[in-house]
C-alpha cells in the first residue's frame, strides 16, 4: 500500500493548484481562447475588424464588445510579449453600457501581439484587475476583414452581431 502511494505522488503534485505567488495567480477568473474574429460566450459578443488609414502606422484594429446586461459590466484589454511576458494595458477600459468599441493601433501587434479582453462583473473587480472572464487571442485573427470607411466598418459590425445573436 505504501509503494501506491509513492508512484501517486508526483501525479497529485503536478495536479494541485498552482500557488498564489505564480505569475497566473492574478487571472482570478475564467479563461477562453478567442479564436475566430466573430465570437461569442453567455453574455458576450466580440467582433474584430481593421480599420484602415491612409498611412499603416494610423491604421487601427476595433474590436467591438457587446455585453449582456447582467452579466459583465466592465472591459480592459492587454497586449502581452509572449516571448518576455511584458504586459502592457492598451485600452484602460472601463464600465461598459451595453457595447464599447476597443481601439488599438495595429503596429502594437508587433511587439504584444497577445490580447486580452479581460471582463468584469463590478467597479472593485475592474479596479483590483480581477476579471471574470479573460478572452484572449494570440494576435490579430486571420479572417479578421479590413475596411477603407468607418461607415463600411459600422456596417459589418451590426450585421456581424445579428448573426452572432441567432
Amino acid at each position: 500500500m505504501r509503494g501506491s502511494w509513492l508512484v501517486l505522488l508526483p501525479a497529485l503534485l503536478l495536479a494541485a493548484p498552482l500557488p498564489l505567488g505564480s505569475p497566473r495567480a492574478h487571472a482570478a477568473g475564467h479563461e477562453v481562447h478567442g479564436e475566430r474574429d466573430v465570437f461569442t460566450v453567455p453574455g458576450v459578443v466580440l467582433v474584430w475588424a481593421v480599420l484602415r488609414a491612409p498611412a499603416e502606422e494610423e491604421t487601427q484594429v476595433v474590436i467591438r464588445v457587446v455585453l449582456t446586461e447582467g452579466t459583465y459590466a466592465y472591459v480592459r484589454v492587454l497586449g502581452v510579449d509572449p516571448f518576455s511576458g511584458d504586459r502592457r494595458v492598451m485600452t484602460p477600459g472601463g464600465h461598459v453600457a451595453g457595447m464599447v468599441h476597443l481601439m488599438t493601433a495595429r503596429r502594437t501587434f508587433a511587439d504584444h501581439p497577445r490580447r486580452e479582453i479581460r471582463l468584469y462583473r463590478t467597479e472593485d473587480e475592474w479596479k483590483a484587475d480581477a476579471p471574470a472572464l479573460t478572452i484572449y487571442y494570440l494576435g490579430v485573427p486571420d479572417t479578421t476583414p479590413e475596411f477603407a470607411s468607418e461607415a463600411a466598418l459600422a456596417t459589418y459590425f451590426a450585421e456581424a452581431v445579428a448573426r452572432a445573436r441567432r
